[in-house]
């Protein structure tokens, strides 16, 4: 270990992180549906310091013709992080990062869409990312659920996600930017609730057996706090804080 202000205490010996967390809390989050007038279905979120908002268009005549499935509507993601959304100006065309990540959310929002429905059309979901703060991806997924339920898109279930993660040999919930980059693991859980389903799973990172149970679970828990919020945020919305 270096001095103490060579390196940063991800967690000290009261198990409190460098954010003030304890190790199951996640961070702030809140969860707005609507709010884009031209959008069939919208979402914002503020995850911690991330702020993304999602439109959702669709379903829709699929241009050119010969691209759409005469079985079942398609379903297109797009995520974008905008310029000024991170510390050091972005390059505006899209990365690599950004590329995985739109196929990534793409692939963990396809089991919850009912897509068979609406053969031959396309549901596009446009995510951007305002201002970045580690764990976008989870806070876009669990914001584009929102988005789709609020246009209307048939939906076996929402899928809410979160990270889980490994700090100073320490399970934790919902990682943030600090922990990601000096972190031991980082793991990004999707999870549909009403079906107990892992829509998506990835791992940054070395984890023994017992650790990798322990964040699978950790993160489901975790999604199911976000699952709250983001039926709280469709209450809201169309029963005026009258529903449960």
């Amino acid at each position: 270990m270096g001095g103490r202000d060579a390196t940063m205490v991800l967690l000290d010996e009261n198990g409190i992180r460098c954010d003030g967390r304890k190790v199951d809390e996640p961070r702030r989050i809140m969860i707005k549906a609507g709010g884009l007038k031209n959008a069939d279905g919208s979402a914002y979120i503020e995850f911690g310091d991330n702020k993304i908002l999602v439109g959702v268009f669709g379903p829709r005549d699929v241009h050119p013709k010969h691209m759409s499935n005469t079985d079942t509507g398609i379903l297109r993601v797009r995520y974008h992080m905008e310029p000024f959304s991170v510390g050091e100006r972005k390059n505006p065309a899209p990365s690599r990062r950004e590329i995985e990540i739109s196929k990534v959310i793409k692939e963990a929002l396809e089991p919850a869409v009912m897509l068979e429905k609406f053969p031959r059309t396309a549901v596009d979901v446009f995510i951007e990312i305002l201002q970045a703060d580690g764990g976008t991806r989870c806070a876009a997924l669990t914001a584009a659920s929102v988005a789709l339920a609020d246009a209307g898109i048939p939906m076996r279930d929402m899928v809410a996600a979160i990270a889980a993660g490994k700090v100073a040999d320490t399970v934790i919930l919902d990682v943030n930017n600090e922990e990601d980059q000096a972190g031991q693991a980082d793991m990004p859980i999707g999870y549909m609730p009403s079906l107990e389903k892992i829509t998506l799973l990835q791992l940054d990172g070395v984890l023994t057996p017992e650790e990798y149970k322990k964040c699978v679970q950790v993160g489901v828990d975790g999604c199911k706090l976000v699952y709250d919020l983001q039926k709280k945020a469709l209450n809201d919305k169309y029963f005026g804080n009258k529903g449960g």
